[in-house]
């Protein structure tokens, strides 16, 4: 079925992503993936291709384009090709808008021309070793010295937290205010204190570099506030539905990706005599994951809608991510079985996919905590 959301310029940045795919990440996905990090020069490279920024004003050198779509149709791109990619969601969809809704004119001309070329690397430092979904528990605090802040505590669980050059770090700064006791400051590179941690060994993603982050005495400058003191909480919550659509583009295209690649090997794979799709039971599992995936679509679509006409609902993405991440895993999951045991090898994208899939229903929000904004919604 045709996809209605999408306009021909869509279309268009479409094809620049998957060029850029082709030329600078294919050839070094072997690489990204050994060395457990993609290197800085491929994000130089999105930048020269438009692919980072195009959603900042246009003064700071992005492409002035207010429309999620653009968003959208990156995010899919990376998601078919697989995840030796740069962090481009993370950049456009997560850390970018923090910048361009809440910065000042002086953050804004010092940071986003740098973002948007792709020379800084951009983070969001919120999950501690002892809190994730529950900020209540965040133990990362900042304390007036001066027109300064003085930065103490610990983030895991980071994306880019090596790469990264400018981390926007959720911090304390009222111990007393709950909700309303959180800040966000940017902390950059080289700030005395300011030390990263291992670089953490997880189960899939390899190529995309997740890190512990420590902050000992830093001394951040007033003017590296982001928005304003003490509606850190607010400020997040304002850019989660949109962050968490992003995630549920992202299961669904990869989901779709593998299923074709499935589609593909049960008509040539034989068993009896004859190619394994034409079992009934297989026939049918795969008929039922494509009408799944193109219903899961369908509403990604209705949202994409609502996030251009910013209507978009936190209670509307969260139906979203829970879904779409808990269909693309299972689906990656059915597909792995319909390989037998190739699909146990790493040689086959499909088993690389079966790990890298499962992180979804975790980052952005577990499926949990989406049922229960979903659920408080309805009054329960």
């Amino acid at each position: 079925m045709k996809r209605l959301v999408f306009e021909p310029e869509h279309e268009q940045l479409r094809e620049t992503a998957h060029q850029f795919l082709e030329k600078e990440c294919a050839p070094y996905v072997e690489k990204w993936e050994s060395e457990r990090l993609v290197d800085r020069e491929s994000y130089l490279a999105a930048g020269k291709y438009g692919l980072i920024g195009f959603n900042m004003p246009e003064e700071y050198g992005g492409g002035g384009v207010d429309d999620f779509r653009f968003s959208a149709v990156i995010v899919e791109e990376l998601s078919k090709f697989g995840p030796a990619t740069p962090g481009l969601s993370l950049q456009n969809d997560m850390v970018g808008p923090y910048f361009a809704s809440l910065g000042t004119e002086e953050q804004k001309e010092r940071w986003l021309p740098g973002f948007i070329t792709g020379e800084l690397i951009g983070a969001i430092a919120m999950t501690e070793p002892g809190a994730g979904s529950d900020l209540a528990g965040l133990k990362t605090t900042a304390v007036r010295d001066g027109d300064d802040w003085i930065l103490n505590g610990s983030k895991t669980f980071i994306s880019a937290g090596i790469n990264s050059d400018l981390v926007i770090v959720v911090a304390r700064t009222d111990p007393e205010a709950r909700h309303k006791g959180f800040s966000l400051l940017v902390v950059e590179r080289g700030m005395e204190g300011f030390t990263r941690g291992r670089k953490l060994d997880k189960m899939g993603l390899h190529a995309a570099d997740t890190s512990e982050l420590h902050f000992e005495n830093v001394r951040v400058p007033g003017g590296n506030l982001l928005g304003q003191e003490g509606r850190g909480f607010y400020h997040l919550m304002h850019n989660l539905p949109s962050e968490r659509l992003s995630i549920a583009i992202a299961a669904i295209a990869g989901a779709r990706e593998t299923w074709r690649e499935t589609l593909q090997y049960v008509k040539d794979r034989t068993a009896f005599g004859q190619p394994i799709g034409s079992f009934q039971h297989n026939r049918f599992l795969m008929a039922e994951m494509d009408t799944e995936l193109e219903i899961a679509e369908q509403y990604i679509d209705r949202c994409l809608r609502a996030a251009v006409d910013k209507e978009l609902t936190a209670v509307q993405a969260s139906k979203a991510k829970w879904w779409c991440t808990e269909l693309g895993k299972r689906v990656v999951d059915n597909c792995v079985q319909l390989h037998g045991g190739y699909g146990y090898m790493n040689e086959y994208r499909v088993a690389r996919d079966y790990v890298d899939v499962r992180i979804q229903t975790i980052f952005g929000g577990t499926t949990e905590i989406m049922k229960e904004i979903i659920g408080r919604d309805l009054g329960l």
